[in-house]
Formats: C-alpha cells, structure tokens, sequence
C-alpha cells in the first residue's frame, strides 16, 4: 500500500501527525492517545499497514 493513503486513511479516522523522528513519522490517535511509528517508505507493506492500524485502533484500510 501507498505510504499517502495509510496516512490519508489515518487522518480520515481522526489520527495526527506528532512528530518526525530520523527514519520514522510518529503518529497518533488523540481519542485514546495511542502512539506508532510509521516508517518513511514509499511503499508499506500490507501487514505492516494492519499492524499500525490495530495500534492506533482504526479500522483496516481494506
């Protein structure tokens, strides 16, 4: 999946930009102050995408 359109599904649930670390976007979900790091490819992985949205605690992106 497109790194853009995790973070557009990401905001559409509400979930913020915190911070930028060195390799990672630090993301957050200010509903229940859950906290990932999203890492700066181009391209993530399905799996990964699930993991950071479980996280965060938005529903799947599929």
């Amino acid at each position: 999946m497109k790194r853009r359109d995790l973070l557009r599904h990401l905001s559409q649930y509400g979930c913020q930009l915190l911070r930028e670390g060195g390799e990672h976007s630090i993301w957050e979900n200010p509903t229940n102050n859950r906290r990932t790091s999203i890492p700066r490819h181009r391209e993530i992985v399905d799996f990964t995408a699930v993991r950071i949205c479980k996280q965060l605690d938005v529903p799947q992106p599929f």
